[in-house]
């Protein structure tokens, strides 16, 4: 059975407005169809220093562990590739049947065009 889990920082830090938006879209998450790792959109935006925010849930549907050491994750609007970047975060490790909410930050040269912010989706190139 699925279960959502904070990362400790995350846990202390978040907004209960933003907490309740999580749990909700947790209680519509449904199982996989191909993927062990799936990810579901939360809110993408940019920061101060023109890097892309994407924040998402993280869901692990497999028996183990999920890293994202050497992960390659694109970010799509339309099918059209906005960033690509390769992520090692050692911080985040998603424990299996576990979905995590995560913000990815996709560093300034990994962005292809600008996009919209809206309608966005990670895709990940080697999962688990």
């Amino acid at each position: 059975m699925q279960t959502l889990q904070y990362e400790s920082s995350w846990d202390k830090t978040i907004s209960n407005k933003d907490r309740k938006t999580i749990e909700d879209i947790f209680l519509e998450t449904s199982l996989p169809n191909h993927s062990l790792i799936q990810f579901t959109p939360l809110w993408q935006a940019m920061n101060h220093k023109d890097e892309l925010l994407v924040t998402v849930l993280v869901h692990n549907f497999s028996h183990q562990v999920c890293s994202f050491i050497s992960k390659k994750l694109r970010y799509l609007e339309n099918n059209e590739i906005i960033a690509e970047h390769t992520f090692t975060l050692p911080s985040l490790t998603v424990p299996p049947e576990t979905s995590m909410p995560w913000t990815f930050i996709f560093p300034v040269e990994s962005l292809k065009s600008h996009g919209s912010l809206e309608n966005g989706r990670l895709v990940c190139f080697n999962a688990v």
